[in-house]
């Protein structure tokens, strides 16, 4: 009675944001809030501990005017 069943790995939040990051358009504050479920708070602390860790995080200004700062994944951490 073995049945094989072929779900997909559940993503964590910490690598939804950093899919988030990774992308050519980054994120910004609300838009990994969306994604995860967490307060403004818990997400800049995953963004420090991404930067702990060894990640490189550039924050850039809104391309809206008045807009939040988006967040990217410095080039050379993105792929790792």
């Amino acid at each position: 009675m073995t049945t094989s069943s072929q779900t997909k790995p559940r993503e964590t939040k910490i690598a939804t944001v950093q899919r988030l990051l990774g992308r050519k358009s980054g994120a910004d504050i609300a838009a990994l809030q969306n994604a995860t479920g967490w307060q403004a708070h818990s997400v800049r602390a995953a963004l420090s501990g991404l930067r702990k860790a060894g990640f490189q995080i550039e924050k850039h200004p809104s391309p809206r005017e008045g807009g939040a700062p988006v967040y990217r994944l410095a080039r050379d951490t993105a792929q790792a």
